[in-house]
């Protein structure tokens, strides 16, 4: 059964936006799962994504204090309809980006690095603010959504939307957010 998917990074709610825009609570409300990949900055946005979204997979980032960190994890792992997705919140530069995540999140479940303990299709993460779809040459899959609330030096705020069914990710769309 397909499984709609939202993927979101650095919210980072109150200092980038006073809350979530009603875009974003939108795409909450039509995905089967929410993918947040840190910087949420906020307690309560945490708080109000597991109270509204059907499920919620969320790690920490290096904006997130202390509370954060306690009830989220560094790396998080879920498998959907066959696809086995890895979130982490940094990655480190772009330049040999796909090498290094291949080695920590190797897609056959084997190897020594950060990541391992299971594999990954697919690894959503967040930090940079800039939107990123890339294959590395193992065949993981890079995506990282952007910022619905703070563009930096993108032309507009981002969210990423996908569908997951039968072992393959579908539908990737990076969508853009009108800040209320």
């Amino acid at each position: 059964m397909p499984t709609r998917l939202l993927l979101l990074a650095d919210t980072h709610v109150p200092k980038r936006a006073r809350r979530l825009p009603d875009a974003v609570w939108r795409q909450v409300d039509r995905a089967d799962v929410v993918l947040h990949a840190g910087d949420w900055v906020d307690v309560g946005t945490l708080d109000l994504l597991e109270d509204r979204a059907a499920r919620l997979v969320g790690v920490h980032g290096n904006n997130d204090g202390a509370e954060l960190r306690a009830r989220l994890p560094e790396v998080a792992r879920v498998e959907l309809e066959g696809v086995r997705i890895a979130t982490v919140h940094e990655t480190g530069s772009a330049a040999g980006r796909e090498t290094r995540m291949d080695a920590a999140f190797p897609r056959s479940g084997s190897g020594s690095g950060s990541g391992s303990g299971g594999g990954a299709d697919v690894l959503v993460f967040g930090h940079s603010h800039i939107p990123w779809d890339t294959t590395s040459p193992a065949g993981l899959r890079l995506l990282n959504p952007g910022s619905p609330t703070d563009r930096r030096r993108q032309p507009v705020c981002t969210l990423m939307t996908a569908v997951a069914d039968d072992g393959v990710l579908t539908e990737v769309e990076l969508l853009p957010v009108a800040r209320d």
